[in-house]
């Protein structure tokens, strides 16, 4: 065979096995967790077209839980703009405990569970509480910490000084990227990440 037809013949092989490639590997980025009932859910789907805010907590950081407020305020705020979830990444944490912790820190807020880490890895996020946003067509533009009140495990601040959630979320509301599209969170560690 001549080399110009084995080029020719090569290059359509390459491109196919590349794409089939590709192909999986979106497939394997999957944005589905569990509610508390085992229903598979896909809160990037359920957003329809708005924001989606996802906020990783767990039943026992007393970080996240100090937070309680301040999420359940930001998800009133922006409810026609965006969709919030709270999600439970922690892999021993029941329906049960969950839904207590909900009514205990008077969450309204829709709660995911991640057991496989499908929404962590999507998010790229390793602490909780942190948060990611996704645009209206599914993009991450935002992942890190909701603000600076934590300097440090175990130092806070009597208030924060910066916004990163809040500003993320304008940003995204008004079709621009964040001036800060990652910040590093204070809290507790996600266990089992790889």
């Amino acid at each position: 065979m001549n080399r110009r037809w084995q080029d020719r013949m090569i290059r359509p092989a390459f491109l196919a096995a590349v794409l089939a490639f590709v192909s999986v590997l979106a497939a394997s980025q999957t944005s589905t967790a569990i509610d508390l009932h085992g229903k598979p859910i896909d809160p990037l789907k359920a957003a329809a077209g708005k924001l989606t805010v996802l906020l990783f907590i767990r039943t026992d950081c007393p970080i996240s839980n100090r937070y309680a407020p301040v999420i359940q305020k930001m998800g009133g705020d922006y409810a026609t703009k965006a969709s919030f979830w709270l999600i439970y990444p922690d892999k021993s944490e029941s329906p049960e405990r969950i839904a207590r912790h909900l009514e205990q820190y008077g969450y309204r807020l829709p709660a995911l569970r991640d057991p496989q880490h499908a929404l962590v890895q999507l998010s790229q996020v390793e602490i909780t509480p942190e948060a990611a946003v996704f645009d209206s067509s599914g993009r991450l533009v935002y992942h890190g910490r909701i603000d600076n009140w934590y300097e440090d495990f175990g130092r806070s601040r009597s208030a924060p000084t910066t916004h990163e959630l809040n500003d993320a979320m304008q940003a995204a509301l008004n079709g621009k990227p964040p001036a800060v599209a990652a910040t590093r969170g204070i809290g507790c560690y996600i266990a089992d990440l790889k």
